[in-house]
């Protein structure tokens, strides 16, 4: 068991939640502030995406990290940030016996450098790297990320000074984790995310969970969440089976069945459940202290 846990809170995420919920941050100053309410809530590290704010759709342009960038520390409230790196390795090919051509309004598919160049541009503590390639969910939609990819995204962000997160969605994904570590792309102690249920990657059960903590690198440090109405049950597995936590509106929508939930209120019941079981939820000092972060 974990008896020091960190809370992150992944605020908005970049998929087609903006019609299923009433207050899904969109804007720069929604998501910014939608980071600094989870913060005050007890979350040391605040997961951002950034989206279109006259569409609503998930974006990759630098002028709206950076916006959110400096909302939050503008604002004097203390949170980790945590920018994804994931987008721009999104496939999507057409229907039936015609793969090709791809269907362009589902795909954004562009070099690895391209893909980090919010990091490079801001040099946020952390960034994520998504490791591996994945069926993400119905239709024909694949995640991509190849290994020459995900290698060259690890050295940059190596030579950036940026922690990566490493987010690990399968078991072939664990696999390839291992590998940079064995290749030294990987400074220091390694940081992971088990991302369980997201269809079709490892599902949200305990069998399968396990296997994979019991696979994790020596050393690691860890995170897990699971989506949707798993959410609250995976704060405890997480910590129970020795890790960290993640809560918030990318990976869940409801706070109680039918009752829309808000960042602040899902990082409230994750604390509570946590302070619950005897855990000591971190701060962002002692979160950085722990990941072995300098600072913004």
């Amino acid at each position: 068991m974990n008896r020091e846990a960190f809370i992150t809170c992944a605020v908005t995420g970049a998929a087609d939640t903006v019609d299923k919920h009433p207050a899904i941050p969109v804007t720069p100053q929604q998501i910014a502030e939608a980071a600094i309410s989870a913060a005050k809530a007890g979350a040391a590290i605040a997961h951002v995406h950034v989206r279109d704010p006259e569409t609503g759709k998930g974006s990759r342009k630098v002028e709206l990290y950076r916006e959110v960038l400096e909302r939050v520390r503008d604002s004097g409230v203390d949170v980790i940030v945590n920018m994804t790196a994931g987008m721009g390795g999104d496939v999507t090919f057409g229907e039936g016996e015609n793969p090709l051509p791809l269907d362009e309004t589902g795909t954004d598919m562009v070099g690895p450098l391209e893909r980090l160049a919010h990091v490079e541009a801001l040099k946020p503590e952390i960034c994520t790297l998504d490791c591996g390639s994945m069926i993400f969910g119905e239709g024909n939609y694949v995640m991509v990320n190849t290994p020459d990819m995900l290698r060259t995204k690890a050295r940059r962000v190596q030579a950036l000074g940026v922690k990566p997160e490493l987010e690990v969605f399968d078991t072939g994904h664990l696999w390839f984790v291992k590998q940079m570590v064995k290749e030294g792309l990987i400074d220091g102690a390694p940081m992971i995310q088990l991302c369980m249920g997201i269809p079709y990657g490892a599902p949200a059960n305990l069998n399968t969970f396990m296997g994979m903590v019991n696979e994790l690198p020596e050393a690691a440090i860890w995170s897990s969440f699971a989506i949707s109405r798993m959410q609250m049950p995976w704060v405890a597995a997480s910590v129970l089976a020795g890790g960290n936590v993640r809560v918030g509106l990318e990976d869940n929508l409801y706070l109680d069945k039918g009752v829309h939930a808000s960042n602040e209120h899902l990082v409230e019941r994750a604390r509570e459940i946590l302070v619950r079981l005897g855990v000591t939820v971190l701060n962002p000092a002692e979160t950085r202290s722990k990941l072995g972060l300098q600072g913004p």
